[in-house]
């Protein structure tokens, strides 16, 4: 389920009302199912990201048929999913750390954008 989720997520942009709703649903939803909490909670999902990242690798490889052994085993549809797992996992991971996640990434992309464009805002 939260494949799908996470699919539907990532089709939508910043911009899109509901983006940070479902970052907090799926947040309170995750605290709500989770074994172990305190410090060593946050930590393990932190950790998650790693096992997301792994399995973007694991597409990619699988999409250009690194493993002569299996050969060509994803698509690029999946490397696509497995990314918005990715971005899906670190938001919810940035919101497990802040309630005002939706402000402190704003203000990151709003740094990193300047720093990367010259403060033009445009590409």
């Amino acid at each position: 389920m939260l494949s799908v989720l996470s699919a539907t997520l990532c089709a939508m942009s910043d911009h899109t009302p509901g983006l940070w709703d479902s970052i907090d649903d799926l947040h309170t939803w995750l605290d709500s199912h989770r074994p172990v909490g305190g410090r060593e909670g946050l930590l393990l999902r932190i950790l998650k990201l790693s096992e997301e990242v792994g399995e973007v690798a694991q597409a990619v490889v699988g999409a250009t048929g690194q493993n002569p052994r299996k050969g060509t085993t994803h698509t690029w549809e999946d490397v696509q999913s497995e990314l918005c797992d990715v971005a899906v996992t670190a938001l919810i991971a940035l919101r497990t750390l802040t309630p005002d996640a939706r402000e402190v990434f704003t203000r990151h992309l709003e740094k990193v954008t300047d720093r990367s464009l010259g403060g033009t805002g445009t590409g």
